[in-house]
């Protein structure tokens, strides 16, 4: 019985294979792919097509493991990166088919601690703007790339500081924050996580047995395949890149062959091996409309490309006269794009180990061409001629361009009184350290050194293992800020492009100190006709009242050195005699005074 089910199963995957090499649409494509592989020096990439309710293609090339020589195949596993998010809000549509939520309901509703940066987007914003990308918020992005986290609350307090550029549903902009809040009310409707959700009820329905939704699950998975990037021309190997909290908008791992499940389901209105994964009605609406990406008339290039509009998770434009439904992906290491044309019931998935590729789309293009009939157009020969032109324009451009830089200028301070704690509450904290008189920025995943630019600003430069990498200059500049004292209080970096810099004050460091080593300040203190009372309160904490003022709390900064919590450039210093405070020196914005201690 064993020997003719075995055998059963070989005569079935030959004749799989027999009519895919036979199908006429397929001739010379493996050779055109390979030149695509080559032409972008990719170290891989898988390709699957479906037609209606089959996988009528799908191959691998290149090497999943590049520096090993591991072939990748169609069931290889590649992070995707943003096609994740279809899924997302694809949970979203479940829900709303049972009843729990609405498209219209603002977000607020089930994440009572969501709050947006001002009142407009408190009041206006609902699920569908947050679906379609149209809540008037830019990206924001280096909020949870740079400062990651593994918690989604603490990612969804930082929305509440993060600036908007336009009003709700007056422009469209990508945003991920916004992928990640469908995943927790998603969370918060189930009292499941979202990759729980995500599993459950699309990875099983469809079958995709080895997809996983985080980096730790990909790496004790087998055919994986490792990130890489072209650097100087060479093909270098990417570390992963752990999304953690932000996992909504984009952390699935997944195979050609498991991706063309999502895609049969899709064109066949959400229905896979004749079961209903996905509500009818939620698939229609998500791949119709709900706002305009850019309004443009068709090039002179491509006037069969146009259109540029967007659904739930999904763009939608018009190629060569067939309706098409896409999404990228990129995420360090990794490209991916899964693409779909409902009335043609065609889907193609690519997905690549490599950084920032235009590899899917160039292979996408040339699958499309022949499935769907169409011209062949020579769409990668295009693209880099293209690249090649920009580069070498870019270039001349940079030799011919004069540095802004003012010459002669040095910083107002010594280096040591740039070093501290920098905090933003919409991105998170990173600290500045000396070292031999060089300024070094420590974020959460990134160290960079900073070097003087002019007055008091400072280019960053990224430190790798074997040193400073000076060949690559970050357009980024550290801009630092002194308070009406003369002291550094803030640094602006340009990390959002369509808002003002984003400004991360610098915050005392606040030292722990025993309540027996307070007694020494305690007391009255007179400043004119002031008094000042000092005291402790239960919990060991030093507290200041000033005559008509509220109370003030006193965090420790150093040796009888002290900052008024919630007061900018307010600091007090005790001058201490016979172990005991004789006055307390007031230095603040206005001025520096001293108060005498009562005898």
């Amino acid at each position: 019985m064993k020997q003719t089910l075995l055998f059963s199963f070989l005569f079935v995957l030959a004749f799989q294979v027999f009519a895919q090499d036979k199908d006429q649409r397929w001739q010379g494509l493996d050779e055109e792919l390979n030149e695509i592989l080559e032409t972008w020096q990719a170290a891989s990439f898988a390709v699957a097509v479906v037609e209606k309710d089959k996988v009528v293609y799908a191959k691998g090339f290149g090497y999943a493991d590049y520096d090993n020589k591991v072939k990748a195949d169609e069931n290889t596993l590649y992070a995707i990166g943003s096609c994740s998010k279809a899924f997302t809000s694809s949970l979203l549509g479940l829900l709303r088919e049972d009843g729990k939520l609405d498209f219209d309901d603002s977000p607020r509703e089930y994440i009572p601690e969501l709050s947006f940066y001002n009142s407009e987007l408190n009041d206006l914003v609902t699920i569908k703007d947050m679906m379609s990308h149209r809540t008037g918020l830019p990206r924001h992005d280096f909020a949870w790339y740079l400062f990651p986290t593994d918690s989604k609350d603490t990612l969804i307090q930082r929305i509440a500081h993060q600036e908007p550029f336009t009003g709700v549903r007056e422009q469209w902009y990508y945003n991920n924050f916004m992928f990640l809040t469908q995943g927790v009310i998603a969370e918060k409707l189930t009292g499941k996580s979202w990759g729980d959700n995500i599993k459950e009820k699309l990875f099983a329905p469809l079958g995709m047995t080895r997809s996983n939704v985080s980096i730790p699950e990909l790496k004790k998975s087998k055919n994986v395949a490792k990130g890489y990037q072209v650097s100087d021309d060479k093909i270098k190997a990417m570390d992963y890149y752990r999304i953690r909290a932000m996992g909504p908008a984009g952390s699935i791992n997944s195979s050609v062959n498991e991706m063309a499940n999502w895609m049969i389901a899709w064109i066949n209105g959400g229905k896979f091996e004749g079961k209903e994964v996905l509500p009818a009605a939620y698939v229609q609406e998500a791949m119709s409309s709900q706002m305009i990406v850019g309004a443009a008339t068709p090039g002179a290039e491509y006037p069969d490309l146009h259109m540029a509009n967007y659904g739930y998770g999904w763009f939608l434009s018009s190629y060569r006269g067939h309706y098409r439904v896409e999404h990228g992906g990129n995420i360090d290491g990794f490209s991916a794009n899964t693409c779909f044309f409902p009335s043609d019931s065609v889907g193609i998935v690519v997905l690549v180990n490599q950084n920032g590729s235009v590899v899917p789309s160039m292979v996408r293009n040339t699958v499309a061409d022949r499935v769907l009939g169409l011209s062949k157009r020579e769409w990668s020969k295009e693209r880099k001629k293209r690249a090649d032109e920009a580069a070498k324009a870019q270039e001349e451009a940079s030799a011919a361009s004069t540095s802004n830089r003012k010459e002669g200028t040095k910083p107002s301070h010594a280096a040591e009184a740039f070093a501290g704690k920098y905090d933003h509450p919409g991105y998170g904290t990173f600290r500045i350290n000396v070292k031999k008189d060089s300024l070094f920025a420590a974020l959460p995943l990134e160290k960079l050194w900073l070097k003087h630019y002019h007055y008091n600003i400072f280019q960053p430069f990224s430190v790798e293992e074997d040193g400073i990498d000076e060949e690559n200059e970050s357009p980024l500049r550290f801009n630092f800020a002194t308070n009406d004292v003369g002291d550094i209080e803030s640094v602006a970096i340009k990390i959002e492009p369509m808002v003002d810099a984003i400004i991360f004050k610098k915050i005392p460091d606040v030292i722990a100190i025993e309540a027996s080593a307070l007694e020494p300040y305690i007391g009255e203190y007179t400043l004119g006709p002031q008094g000042i009372k000092v005291y402790t309160k239960a919990g060991g904490t030093l507290h200041l009242f000033i005559t008509n003022q509220p109370e003030y709390e006193l965090q420790a900064l150093g040796q009888d050195k002290f900052s008024i919590k919630g007061l900018d450039g307010f600091v007090i210093e005790f001058v201490i005699s016979d172990g005991k405070a004789k006055e307390a020196i007031f230095r603040q914005p206005n001025g520096t005074f001293t108060a005498k201690r009562k005898q």
